[in-house]
């Protein structure tokens, strides 16, 4: 990476990284990397729901979840870190007339890392999670959506989000501090889609 001179600004992590023995190495690793921010990955549900992942929960689950988020927030504020956390679909499915990511905001410490396509998979206007949530948008996964008829995923631009509007919000409101370019699956092969993805958000993004 220095010989590319390519910055990491976050890690994903798993459910070991944010146990009391796990989130010291996690931080040693992060410091390495020059990262600032320590992110949930979907493995994180482990420490909490082993049997039945996201899904299963319950929300007493994500309580729980929320208390380790809150307890990582305050270790990791002390270096200046911060806990992050990417969003897939199931946060915004109510439970019990609550959703899950309402709950997790409530840790008023943690930032997300909004992965649009799964917010818009879940029938959610990320521009208006921002705006529920100044502030705390520190990055924003760029995934364009609906996924196409062979199931891949459009190119960036190709689909139906507005990024110029997106993008604005996210820098106005959203308190962005980095862009992530995200493409996991493409009808063309990974690394040209990579490439063009970079050429349209430069485009989009001047």
């Amino acid at each position: 990476m220095d010989d590319l001179n390519i910055k990491c600004l976050s890690t994903h992590n798993e459910s070991l990284a944010f146990s009391p023995d796990g989130l010291s190495q996690a931080i040693d690793l992060n410091k390495i990397l020059g990262s600032q921010s320590i992110v949930a990955a979907r493995g994180l549900v482990s420490a909490v729901n082993p049997n039945h992942g996201f899904e299963g929960m319950g929300l007493d689950g994500w309580k729980r979840l929320a208390a380790t988020f809150q307890r990582t927030a305050e270790r990791v504020r002390a270096v200046n870190m911060t806990c992050g956390f990417h969003n897939h679909t199931v946060e915004f499915q109510p439970i019990e007339g609550k959703r899950p990511i309402d709950v997790l905001a409530g840790v008023t410490e943690l930032v997300f890392h909004l992965d649009v396509s799964p917010c818009r998979q879940a029938e959610v206007d990320p521009v208006a999670f921002m705006e529920q949530y100044p502030g705390r948008t520190h990055s924003v996964l760029c995934s364009d959506w609906p996924a196409n008829r062979n199931k891949h995923q459009p190119l960036l631009g190709d689909g139906k989000e507005n990024w110029k509007q997106l993008f604005a919000k996210a820098e106005s409101v959203g308190g962005l501090r980095f862009y992530l370019i995200q493409q996991e699956t493409s009808d063309l092969p990974m690394t040209e889609a990579v490439q063009k993805d970079l050429e349209r958000f430069r485009a989009l993004h001047p």
